[in-house]
């Protein structure tokens, strides 16, 4: 049964990359995209019953992350954030995990392991 995921990612070629990535290697079905912000909250709450999965970039079209992070604080046990990033410093991961976040894993270097955190799921 596929995780259904809400994908939160401005970069058009970093969606048409993970989407299928996502799909092959931990059997995710992405239902909703974002871009920005208040277009997350707003997916968060459309699918806020099915949605088990949100992959979620800091640096949106407009907004930041961790506005959505702490939108979605109370959540379902069964509902995770994941953060996927090109600024993982030490500093980010602290104000992510302060802000509700499951995971972070950084986009450069930690794929293998964002999938494997998938996979687990």
């Amino acid at each position: 049964m596929p995780i259904l995921t809400i994908l939160i990612e401005d970069s058009k070629t970093i969606r048409d990359a993970l989407i299928p990535s996502m799909a092959e290697m931990a059997d995710v079905e992405v239902i909703a995209i974002a871009d920005t912000a208040a277009g997350a909250i707003e997916a968060l709450e459309e699918h806020k019953v099915s949605w088990q999965l949100a992959v979620l970039d800091l640096f949106l079209k407009e907004g930041h992350g961790l506005t959505v992070l702490r939108a979605c604080r109370d959540r379902r046990p069964n509902q995770h954030v994941v953060v996927l990033t090109n600024y993982a410093t030490d500093d980010i991961r602290r104000s992510c995990a302060e802000s509700g976040a499951d995971a972070i894993f950084d986009k450069s270097t930690e794929l293998e392991a964002f999938f494997e955190y998938l996979r687990a799921l």
